[in-house]
């Protein structure tokens, strides 16, 4: 699958974004080793702890259905009034996760609004992470 094709899966994602407080639409496109997509959205709560990003919804329902080998994930995400902002780069609990999951050249791919995109390992994003490594 190409960078554009799961972007276009994260931006189709996004649409289902539950966003009434920021307005702040994020969508997420998971590739699996086996080529599932699995997407998500970002769900927010009047509340707002028990907000989760788009990131962690893909990758928890990858998860709970028993997927743990992952390829890339495309990222998109800005408030519907402001379309024109710059790509949407993912929150630290997010990129933990992504560290749970994925070794340090997995792909995160970011896009703006009109597809145009940039690829960022792991690593680049997440330097000297802690991971399970660090437990034993």
């Amino acid at each position: 699958m190409t960078d554009k094709e799961l972007i276009k899966f994260a931006m189709d994602a996004r649409k289902m974004s539950h966003s009434p407080y920021s307005d702040f639409k994020v969508g997420a496109a998971l590739l699996s080793w086996n080529g599932v997509v699995y997407q998500g959205c970002n769900i927010e709560s009047a509340s707002y702890s028990p907000t989760n990003c788009a990131e962690r919804t893909a990758f928890f329902k990858a998860v709970s259905e028993g997927e743990k080998i992952f390829r890339k994930i495309a990222i998109v995400g800005w408030a519907d009034k402001s379309p024109d902002l710059d790509i949407c780069f993912p929150c630290g609990v997010c990129r933990q996760v992504m560290a749970e999951f994925c070794d340090s050249d997995f792909e995160v791919i970011l896009a703006d609004s009109s597809g145009n995109y940039k690829v960022w390992t792991l690593d680049e994003l997440l330097p000297r992470r802690f991971g399970p490594e660090n437990l034993l």
